[in-house]
């Protein structure tokens, strides 16, 4: 995949885009790599749902597919490509249902504060899930939010709560440069009303993961 496929494919910053990865610890980059595959395939079933109780029928799937990768690896069915990364890089450890949760909320709301929350929520836990705090994943769950939308209104809502949304201070990024990286990121991308400007987003990138902001 190319650094522009990983961004343009998806509307919102991707942590397995090469110029953040770099900053990730090398033992780590499996798992982390998994771990954002396994977000995307979540936001892909959100965007492709043409009703939302089949797309609650996938999500319950994967939400015992990882259940199952905690507590009982050995039962976990064959055949599936992703859940068979997830089982090289995941077994035994716990934490990627509350992803599936927070996609369901998205799925499921109704108004502009529960996709809000739902939204923050998406960021919250897959910022703590790649090994930061969950506050600062909030900015970028409120853009990723608007990347899911099928309401143009809907979507400029959750960007503009992106873009109004207070930065979080470095610190709370403390060593994990990475996910720094896709706050500054997913900020920038906000301030441009969701316009990409690959250039400018390129040399912030190359500014942060130099020298730290």
């Amino acid at each position: 995949m190319t650094t522009e496929e990983t961004t343009e494919n998806t509307g919102y910053p991707d942590l397995r885009d090469p110029r953040v990865m770099v900053a990730v610890p090398r033992e780590r980059r499996a798992a982390i790599a998994t771990l954002w595959a396994f977000a995307e395939r979540l936001t892909r079933l959100l965007i492709d749902a043409r009703e939302p109780l089949i797309g609650q029928i996938k999500l319950a799937w994967w939400r015992d597919m990882a259940a199952m990768l905690a507590r009982d690896p050995d039962g976990l069915p064959k055949g599936e490509p992703l859940l068979a990364e997830l089982t090289v890089t995941w077994t035994g450890q716990g934490g990627l249902d509350t992803l599936v949760d927070a996609a369901e909320a998205m799925l499921l709301a109704e108004d502009v504060a529960d996709r809000h929350t739902a939204a923050t929520e998406f960021g919250a836990r897959l910022f703590a899930l790649s090994g930061g705090d969950a506050d600062g994943g909030r900015r970028w769950g409120l853009l990723w939010g608007a990347s899911v939308q099928t309401g143009a209104q809907e979507a400029r809502e959750l960007l503009a709560a992106a873009r109004d949304c207070a930065p979080q201070p470095r610190s709370i990024f403390a060593a994990n440069r990475a996910l720094l990286m896709l706050d500054r990121w997913a900020a920038a991308i906000a301030q441009n009303d969701g316009e990409r400007r690959w250039r400018s987003e390129g040399l912030l990138l190359l500014r942060i993961g130099l020298i730290g902001r």
